[in-house]
């Protein structure tokens, strides 16, 4: 059976959680909600408010990870400074995952880069995972989406070195862009696998730049905004968000797909659906919020 994708063209906070519910999703336990805080700087990336109802109603906590890179999130001090700054910490409960060591280590028996994952070690007090993913271009890797989220996304920061460096920590910034790609496939799924099934997939098609929410000086949206996709599935949402920017006759629409195409960003995609632990295929429910 195809996984259902489920799409509403209204974009609000309200009908995040308006998806949510159609969908008949239930996330039970503790509740990680992964979001992006947005660099300082950047102006695209989703603010707390929008994500507030669908945070309170799992009663969840809001987490995010220390990047790898300088700038005004690669220290926990840092980061919590600027998660203030941003307004996330008077909207919500926040938790910087590796705030603390030593990271929690998952095995990748089957990675076709890495062999490892590591995730900052907080993860481990939750039982079930809210990916809330900002779907928009990626200086490295095309386009960031829920694999994105769950790949470099929850990586601690030596976790987010290994995925760049596709093993080899040294060169993370240099690495051939496939094996990226590939380290990518392959963290997403040990997180996926960790959780086991017991979480959830939303993306925003709004604010869509070529440039990541990590740029603090990033291109403006070249996109009209286009609606909120949620699924079970972390493949199936991105394939399906990758599907509307093609099919768009938007006239931003071909400086996005030329981002996407020259970092050959549909490897992750192909990768991930090659583990094995979502689909390309899906059924699109559109529902009217």
């Amino acid at each position: 059976m195809k996984p259902e994708v489920y799409f509403t063209r209204t974009l609000t906070p309200e009908a995040v959680l308006g998806l949510y519910k159609a969908a008949g999703c239930r996330l039970e336990g503790k509740v990680a909600v992964k979001v992006h805080s947005g660099e300082r700087g950047n102006q695209n990336y989703i603010r707390p408010e929008f994500w507030k109802p669908m945070a309170d109603f799992t009663g969840g906590t809001v987490v995010e990870c220390n990047t790898a890179y300088e700038g005004a999130r690669n220290t926990t001090e840092r980061h919590r400074k600027l998660i203030e700054e941003h307004g996330w910490t008077k909207a919500f409960d926040f938790e910087i995952l590796d705030a603390e060591g030593p990271d929690l280590v998952l095995d990748i028996p089957d990675g076709f880069r890495i062999k490892k994952n590591y995730l900052g070690k907080g993860i481990e007090k939750y039982d079930s995972l809210l990916v809330l993913s900002h779907f928009k271009g990626h200086p490295m890797g095309g386009f960031g989406g829920a694999l994105k989220q769950l790949s470099i996304g929850l990586a601690s920061s030596y976790g987010k070195l290994n995925i760049h460096g596709a093993g080899n920590t040294s060169r993370p910034w240099s690495t051939p862009g496939d094996l990226f790609l590939e380290s990518m496939a392959d963290a997403a799924g040990s997180v996926v696998r960790y959780f086991g099934g017991k979480a959830v997939y939303i993306n925003v098609m709004k604010n869509m730049s070529v440039d990541c929410d990590c740029c603090d000086v990033a291109e403006d949206p070249c996109m009209k905004d286009v609606g909120i996709l949620l699924s079970l599935d972390p493949v199936a949402v991105d394939q399906a968000c990758l599907d509307i920017v093609y099919a768009s006759d938007d006239p931003g629409r071909d400086h996005l797909i030329e981002r996407i195409e020259s970092r050959h960003g549909i490897r992750t995609v192909e990768a991930a659906a090659e583990h094995g632990y979502g689909s390309r295929e899906y059924k699109l429910i559109e529902v009217e919020i």
